[in-house]
């Protein structure tokens, strides 16, 4: 079934309305005809089973069959990400929606080579938010994770934000297997934790003077083993251990309203 995408505050009423590049891709590309039926995704954990009422280039009406909510994960992940070089980050970004990022956070660290002012960090924002939306389109999942824009390291640093575990991918002496930070976590709280940011390092990883910045909030280096992994490699080795440990995000069945 093909499915759409439809923002929360769009997804009102009996009747769904695809309008734009959503309307163009449902009736020009897939050429979607009345009484076919679609999927609409609305990203803050809605699935609507919709039959097509009209298909036009501008505007496909649906009315709604069956609408799904899936709960929310028991924990959440933010990825804090040292933007790589030319594409990559796209694919970063749609691996982590895959495997149920919350939010993600591209820091503009010292070895970062992407310059941007307030507008070209907006522009690349918005354009990473498509390619997440274009995401949960491809694996189903209702969730859409919150892109912020690029801001330096010294600027998130400055939000002063805690997480109950917090991890760094480090190639330094002394990182430890992530399932010791799980486990002694657990140990200690008698739980799993619920907030969790993982640190991944750019092309040539942090500098040994952010690294020593990012442990000073309290995260803890760890290592992903004694191969030296792609910044992309990282960010999806790093979530999908979260998932080993905590289990899927996305496991969880839906509830018909």
């Amino acid at each position: 079934m093909h499915r759409f995408f439809l923002s929360a505050g769009e997804g009102q009423g009996i009747e769904l309305t695809l309008t734009g590049a959503e309307a163009h891709h449902a009736a020009d590309v897939l050429r979607v005809r009345p009484g076919e039926r679609i999927s609409i995704l609305d990203g803050a954990g809605r699935e609507f089973l919709c039959e097509i009422v009209e298909a036009a280039r501008k505007k496909v009406r649906t009315r709604v069959v069956e609408k799904k909510t899936a709960p929310s994960s028991p924990f959440s992940v933010t990825l804090l990400q040292a933007v790589p070089k030319g594409k990559l980050m796209e694919g970063i970004i749609q691996k982590a929606t895959e495997l149920g990022a919350a939010r993600i956070v591209p820091l503009l660290t010292e070895r970062v080579v992407m310059h941007l002012d307030d507008e070209g960090a907006a522009q690349k924002a918005e354009k990473w938010r498509q390619t997440a939306i274009e995401a949960i389109k491809q694996c189903g999942t209702p969730w859409l994770p919150r892109i912020e824009e690029p801001l330096s390291l010294a600027a998130f640093m400055a939000r002063k934000e805690t997480f109950e575990l917090a991890l760094v991918g480090s190639l330094q002496s002394g990182a430890r297997h992530p399932r010791q930070c799980f486990e002694e976590f657990r140990a200690r709280h008698q739980r799993s934790p619920t907030t969790l940011a993982w640190w991944i390092g750019p092309e040539g990883d942090f500098t040994l003077e952010e690294l020593a910045l990012i442990r000073s909030t309290g995260a803890q280096p760890v290592s992903f083993g004694s191969n030296v992994l792609r910044c992309e490699t990282a960010a999806t080795y790093a979530l999908s251990i979260v998932n080993y440990e905590l289990g899927d995000p996305g496991s969880a069945l839906e509830e018909k309203n």
